[in-house]
């Protein structure tokens, strides 16, 4: 017997009685949970501008405004979008995502914004796809959740991304989305001196969130009146969290 064949008795032998020692042979088994998958890869019977329509409208928050899949039911000044894809041509609902519809002056009654210079021609015809297809049910297309157990700067920071304020306002609240047609030329960021010192009190960050910044019509990106549509508590969050960026 070579030496090597001899280890790998011994080997054998030990496990046995280890086995033996324990009332015999065990069977254990490991359950592996892989987080962040989709079963199946996300496959669905919808068109590829379809499922990108919904991705598109849980990426700039139009399910916080209209309601998950455009059911409504989050405000009674917003309606649903159920039935928009038979009530509107392609070229109507292009105009509305890009042009906004109608602006209100009271902070608490929330309005369709400008969204011309933010969203790209190809999300637009996905979105518009995607509405007249009657808005489907799409594996993943949904608003990322919401921890509030972690602090409330967490938690708005995961709010910043829900309510889309990260597509007008950029990651971090850095800014610099272009906006051709307003006074500076770009989208404010919520961060810097400058924020700051204009934003100096949690009551002026909160106002503003509220009631907006309408500064003109399309093709002027407008900031639409939150007031009615995110809740006190989570007001409180999104300035926890803005209140924890670039300060200089």
């Amino acid at each position: 017997m070579t030496r090597r064949s001899a280890l790998l008795l011994l080997a054998s032998a030990l496990f046995a009685a280890a086995a033996a020692g324990c009332g015999g042979t065990k069977t254990v088994t490991k359950t592996v949970t892989v987080v962040g998958t989709v079963p199946n890869g996300g496959a669905t019977s919808v068109s590829a501008s379809v499922a990108a329509g919904a991705h598109d409208f849980v990426q700039f928050a139009c399910a916080q405004c209209h309601g998950e899949r455009g059911r409504g039911g989050v405000s009674a000044d917003v309606p649903a979008l159920s039935q928009v894809g038979k009530q509107f041509t392609v070229a109507q609902l292009k105009q509305i995502i890009d042009h906004g519809l109608g602006e209100s002056a009271n902070p608490t009654k929330p309005y369709m914004p400008v969204w011309g210079e933010v969203i790209s021609a190809r999300q637009v015809a996905d979105l518009v796809a995607y509405l007249r297809a009657g808005l489907p049910a799409v594996p993943g297309a949904t608003p990322p959740p919401v921890i509030t157990a972690q602090g409330p700067a967490v938690e708005g920071a995961l709010l910043y991304q829900r309510y889309g304020c990260i597509n007008c306002h950029g990651p971090n609240g850095l800014g610099g989305v272009p906006n051709p047609q307003s006074p500076d030329k770009a989208i404010p960021p919520l961060s810097g001196a400058d924020f700051f010192k204009e934003f100096n009190t949690d009551q002026k960050i909160t106002d503003v969130i509220r009631s907006g910044s309408v500064i003109g019509r399309a093709p002027i990106v407008s900031m639409p009146h939150w007031g009615g549509i995110i809740p006190d508590q989570q007001l409180r969050a999104l300035v926890a969290y803005i209140k924890t960026l670039k300060t200089g």
